[in-house]
């Protein structure tokens, strides 16, 4: 039912995405000499070709990600320019383009998804370039490969600065730290190792003793990969030639061509209102954070303070710090006590199988709703040196029928970077790392309770960018309820709940500084959203997020910090001009969380109109309608604000 996952045998992996490359063109021609072209003869095995090469270069980048190594970024980067230079040909082709206009033309009984398939073939083509001379399109060819080299080269860097960087520390420097972060940190010869991987990093920033020794990691941190200057400057510069011969005021209007919002001026507008809302807030925030410092010896706060002593105020104002419920948060008994919740709030589970991964401690399950099976789950979710940092969901396989009738299944990773397990102690979470988790699952469900048919609009296919987070951040909101966190809290040694007292406080402490970690995304979004507008100077990058920084933010960072460099979300990955998205989605998923607390977690009714409405629909019609479907009007500012603890 399912295909076993194989991280062996890269060289193999390649010759057959070449190979599959190849075949999919002779393919495509055949299908193409059909006299009478319609949706079945010609979309449908279109869509499934495209799916099974997406689902072998997905192998590979999966593997470079989770295991990196010298042969995995050497293979991933020669597959890279291939990839880029057949989807940009495929792109162009002015017989495709035709056929797909063809069947908008000549089939009137086409079902809702298929008409949101050829819709958005039809607008994708549009912005590859069919239509354009010659000239331009190979231009705008040349241009996609290089930036694919190009953020290949952004991500590499990230990594290999993250895993170059260590601090060992004596014993002193780490004095008052919880014990948890000093088994994790601990050398073999006594001494204490941190590292810019975000586990290690954050522990230090957070309970570090030493003032010197942050700052130290803080520059480290802030400064890695300086050579993604230059990179980041042509990657701008691309993006805005591609925008140009493709006929778009800039970058930002053309990524805004396949979001929900309409123009980046609506974005701005949108990102600048809620800072006005936020800022003032924030403002308030940061002065109580520099008077408890000051209080405490430190009378000038600098950036590679804030986090040290906003957990000593947090401590000090909820009795709350998060070392201490971690270990209550065994990460085992976190997953299934998840699980558990999900079946109550979804009537779905998890069922774990044996099957072939990629490290031991990577975990596979299959989903069953009624005691159907309807999907795959892989989870790995410990920290490694040749894992890429951070947290994320990939998916591999979409659910659709193809064109013999078969069904095929969905399958997805989620990965994590959270405290590896060691021989003294198995993985504990703080509660920041089980919002992630949950937020990242939220993703996997998006993908994996698909029942669309059709490939391209399965899943997370097909879903506005904009709107892809709304599922995860619905989600992730539950990790705070009390509900459920009785049903995985406790200690991972007696067994013991979580005191209600634990509870009562994260709660009251959830929106602790939450003003000022909206003006903080905000000032991100917006950073984005201007650079892509104009394309600036590596210079001039610097000079625009300064200005964003004085605008909007209130922390405000000393002058090497070039944060910039390291902006993989929108330099490497999918969020280029679509930084907003976060902001954007959580207005979605404020307004359905709030939905449910109003009236009740547990609300079986409405659970399954979520599921049914949003969840099982995938990209197959617009977000904002699947909203509707399941909220019943538009969303209102007011849930966003309430989420964040900050009022109207």
């Amino acid at each position: 039912m399912f295909p076993e996952f194989n991280e062996e045998h890269l060289s193999n992996k390649q010759s057959a995405i070449l190979e599959k490359m190849e075949s999919n063109l002779k393919e495509i021609s055949i299908l193409l000499q059909n006299p009478n072209i319609t949706y079945s003869n010609f979309l449908k095995k279109y869509q499934t070709i495209q799916t099974e090469l997406s689902d072998l270069s997905t192998e590979i980048s999966h593997i470079n990600s989770v295991k990196n190594s010298e042969e995995s970024q050497s293979i991933y980067a020669a597959i890279l320019p291939k990839l880029t230079e057949y989807y940009t040909n495929l792109g162009q082709d002015e017989s495709i383009f035709k056929a797909l206009l063809h069947i908008e033309s000549n089939e009137s009984g086409l079902n809702g998804e298929q008409k949101k398939v050829l819709q958005n073939e039809i607008r994708d083509f549009r912005l590859s370039g069919v239509g354009l001379s010659k000239e331009k399109k190979d231009s705008l060819k040349e241009i996609r490969i290089r930036q694919s080299d190009l953020s290949n080269q952004f991500s590499q860097n990230v990594l290999d600065a993250t895993n170059a960087f260590e601090m060992i520390l004596e014993s002193v420097d780490v004095e008052g730290m919880p014990e948890g972060e000093l088994i994790s940190a601990k050398t073999e010869n006594g001494k204490y190792k941190f590292t810019l991987h975000f586990p290690s990093y954050i522990a230090y920033m957070t309970y570090g003793p030493n003032r010197e020794k942050r700052e130290e990691l803080y520059k480290a941190s802030t400064t890695k990969s300086p050579q993604n200057g230059p990179i980041l400057e042509e990657i701008l510069q691309l993006r805005k030639k591609e925008a140009e011969i493709l006929g778009f005021d800039s970058f930002a209007h053309l990524s805004l061509a396949t979001k929900v919002a309409d123009s980046p001026e609506q974005v701005l507008t949108f990102l600048y209102d809620l800072a006005k809302k936020a800022k003032p807030i924030a403002e308030k925030e940061f002065e109580v954070l520099k008077t408890f410092a000051a209080k405490h010896g430190c009378d000038e706060l600098k950036p590679h303070d804030v986090i040290f002593y906003s957990e000593k105020l947090k401590k000090e104002s909820f009795d709350y710090e998060e070392e201490k419920y971690r270990p209550y948060l065994e990460k085992e008994s976190v997953v299934k006590g998840m699980f558990i919740f999900l079946e109550s709030l979804l009537g779905i589970q998890f069922q774990i199988v044996k099957t072939r991964v990629w490290h031991e401690t990577v975990l596979c399950y299959e989903i069953r709703i009624k005691g159907e099976v309807r999907a795959r789950l892989y989870m790995d979710l410990e920290a490694r040196k040749e894992k890429k940092g951070g947290a994320w969901m990939h998916n591999w396989k979409p659910h659709y029928i193809d064109e013999t009738g078969a069904e095929v299944l969905p399958i997805a990773f989620v990965i994590g970077n959270f405290p590896a397990s060691t021989k003294d102690q198995p993985s504990l979470l703080k509660p920041s790392d089980v919002v992630t988790l949950f937020h990242e699952l939220g993703h996997a469900l998006h993908h994996l309770l698909s029942r669309v048919n059709e490939a391209f609009v399965s899943g997370v296919n097909g879903v506005e960018w904009d709107a892809v987070e709304f599922p995860s951040q619905f989600l992730e909101n539950f990790a705070y309820e009390p509900k459920v966190l009785a049903l995985f809290a406790k200690h991972y040694k007696t067994g013991e709940p979580i005191p209600k007292d634990y509870i009562d406080t994260m709660v009251r402490a959830k929106n602790f500084q939450s003003a000022l970690g909206v003006v903080r995304q905000l000032e991100f979004a917006i950073f984005d959203m201007l650079i892509h507008k104009s394309a600036p100077s590596e210079a001039e990058v610097q000079k625009i997020l300064d200005k964003v920084r004085s605008e909007v933010g209130v922390i405000h960072p000393p002058s090497y910090n070039k944060f910039q460099n390291a902006f993989s979300h929108i330099f490497a990955g999918g969020y280029a001009a679509g930084y907003y998205s976060y902001k954007w989605a959580e207005l979605l998923s404020a307004n359905a969380y709030f939905k449910f607390i109003d009236e009740g977690v547990f609300s079986e009714k409405l659970a399954e109109k979520f599921r049914v409405s949003v969840l099982e629909k995938g990209g197959s019609d617009s977000a904002m309608n699947l909203f509707r479907a399941f909220y019943g009007k538009d969303p209102e500012i007011e849930a966003l604000l309430r989420l964040n603890g900050i009022a109207a």
